[in-house]
């Protein structure tokens, strides 16, 4: 737990095998497993669970109870909302166009993943999108627009195959 030592732990958990840089502050109740690294100026809600393998980029932003899988990297431009659920392996852009002999820091597209969001396993999400609150992305989804509050996207490019409700049911097609 590199460079950890700087922060006063109060209810949080951190892998030894874990990087933490300058500037981070971690809810209380939150869990981050190995071999992660959480960059400068990250803010991370109380309660979430960052599993294995990830990185996140300067000055992400992570709501309460937001659950990420294993292997995904949050780059800066990112904002996650509460109660967000992020599948394994699912990838985040933050340049439409990018070259590697391009310094395009300067450029990143914010992305907004709202509240009680789901993204499935191996999902896509471009930068410069917003995906709504309480919609469901199915694994292996791109999606290359925003997707709508309340509705479930599958494919590549994404479409709408349905609405879904806060509690991810069908039901009578309730959407509050």
């Amino acid at each position: 737990m590199r460079k950890t030592e700087k922060i006063k732990k109060k209810n949080f958990f951190v892998h030894e095998t874990s990087i933490i840089d300058e500037n981070v502050k971690i809810g209380s109740g939150t869990k981050i497993w190995h071999w992660c690294h959480i960059s400068r100026n990250v803010k991370i809600g109380k309660n979430c669970n960052i599993g294995q393998n990830i990185f996140i980029g300067e000055g992400v932003v992570i709501g309460d109870n937001v659950k990420i899988q294993n292997n995904v990297s949050v780059y800066s431009g990112v904002n996650i909302k509460k109660d967000v659920f992020i599948g394994p392996s699912v990838v985040f852009t933050n340049i439409v166009t990018p070259r590697s002999f391009i310094n395009a820091k300067k450029k990143y597209l914010k992305t907004v993943i709202d509240i009680g969001a789901t993204l499935g396993a191996n999902s896509t999400i471009l930068c410069g999108i917003k995906i709504g609150k309480y919609s469901l992305i199915g694994a292996g989804t791109v999606c290359l627009k925003p997707v709508n509050s309340f509705t479930k996207v599958v494919g590549n490019p994404s479409r709408e195959i349905g609405r879904i409700n806060k509690n991810a049911s069908k039901k009578n097609n309730e959407i509050c």
